[in-house]
């Protein structure tokens, strides 16, 4: 295959951010398109709000998602919090979270990959979504344990894991 075919080819897919303005639009979340490749909504959350952010990256032919939340990690407890991260994501089937050093913020990502020219649907950029808030949702209190309580992260990830069963 040559260049100009695979330039043709590249031309021809649908740009996935697309699907996901078309999705946001849908359901009346709130939306900005910063450029033709990237778009970020503004969700509100059980915990905290998110601006997540899907991007477009065709050398690599994957659509980016980064959930980014109100959760500063300071300085003294950066270590803990790195601790943490290594079990949530030993946890994690699909995505990750990261520790952005520069700012001291936690985000969780996610790539879809679309290799090959595979179209992403609307179904898998919902799902994408789905399973960032639902690893926010999920994870979030044991981040505040490490980061406001002082606690280690094996006792933050034991306390935010534990579930009742019945009703008071």
């Amino acid at each position: 295959m040559s260049v100009i075919d695979l330039e043709l080819e590249s031309e021809a897919r649908p740009n996935p951010v697309d699907l996901v303005e078309r999705l946001a639009a849908v359901n009346n979340w709130s939306f900005e398109r910063s450029a033709d490749g990237e778009i970020t909504l503004s969700m509100k959350g059980r915990w905290t709000d998110y601006q997540i952010s899907f991007q477009w990256m065709p050398e690599l032919e994957a659509l980016h998602l980064a959930c980014a939340f109100d959760l500063k990690v300071p300085e003294n407890r950066r270590v803990e919090v790195l601790k943490l991260l290594s079990i949530v994501n030993e946890q994690l089937w699909v995505g990750h979270f990261d520790l952005w050093s520069e700012e001291g913020m936690v985000m969780y990502r996610h790539a879809l990959l679309l290799a090959g020219g595979a179209v992403a649907s609307g179904r898998q950029c919902e799902a994408q979504l789905e399973r960032a808030i639902d690893a926010v949702e999920r994870y979030y209190p044991a981040f505040q344990f490490v980061i406001w309580a002082g606690r280690t992260a094996r006792e933050a990830i034991d306390a935010a894991m534990f579930e009742t069963a019945g009703e008071a």
